[in-house]
């Protein structure tokens, strides 16, 4: 892990996995031949990266998402760097958000795509939210890990991306129809709505975090 203290260190993943003994940091500019886990990727990491991964390990940077461009990714190249494929965060800060895994997210991803599922599970069991990544993720992951090659994934992740945008749209359309329904009703004059004696039940509701 390459480490440019962007983070909060007691939100940190990468520095907590450090101090588990389950990661170690690099210098920067130092040489790593393995799996470079960076936006600055150009290919997707997939199944057919595991020999690489199995001889010189995987790597992540850590940093802020708002700080990318303080990032000099020229000094921690590799010759295998590789992005992630389309996957939703589930830590503390950006929860929900695709795109926006922190640290362990990122290495429980690539380690789980590329077959070293134990390692993976126990980077992300040190977290009390970890299961959560599994239960959101685990359909993506699951559908990647059975491609051969990053262009296969490639291929995988747009029509997640296009059934998840078909999903929303159509729910989009219901609610829109729904509400369309509920104005004509109140609309209408002659439309008496039946008293009930129960009440609505109450309601409630209520980007620092690093980077890969």
């Amino acid at each position: 892990m390459w480490d440019f203290d962007h983070c909060d260190p007691r939100r940190c993943s990468g520095k907590k996995l450090a101090r588990l003994g389950l990661i170690q940091e690099l210098r920067v500019g130092s040489r790593f031949r393995g799996i470079v886990v960076s936006p600055k990727g150009t290919s997707v990491i997939s199944p057919a990266d595991k020999e690489i991964v199995e001889q010189s390990g995987l790597a992540v940077v850590e940093c802020s998402w708002a700080r990318l461009d303080d990032v000099p990714f020229s000094k921690i190249a590799s010759p295998h760097e590789r992005l992630l494929p389309y996957l939703i965060a589930t830590n503390p800060t950006n929860y929900g958000k695709p795109w926006r895994l922190n640290c362990v997210e990122a290495l429980a991803a690539a380690f789980y795509i590329t077959g070293f599922d134990s390692y993976a599970e126990k980077l992300l069991s040190g977290f009390g939210w970890g299961g959560s990544f599994w239960n959101v993720n685990k359909s993506y992951l699951e559908q990647y890990r059975t491609c051969t090659s990053s262009a296969e994934i490639s291929e995988t992740q747009e029509k997640i991306i296009k059934d998840l945008e078909k999903s929303w749209e159509e729910s989009r359309r219901e609610k829109d129809n729904a509400g369309d329904d509920e104005d004509l009703l109140f609309r209408n004059p002659n439309h008496q709505h039946p008293e009930s004696d129960e009440e609505d039940p109450p309601v409630s509701g209520d980007d620092d975090e690093e980077t890969r």
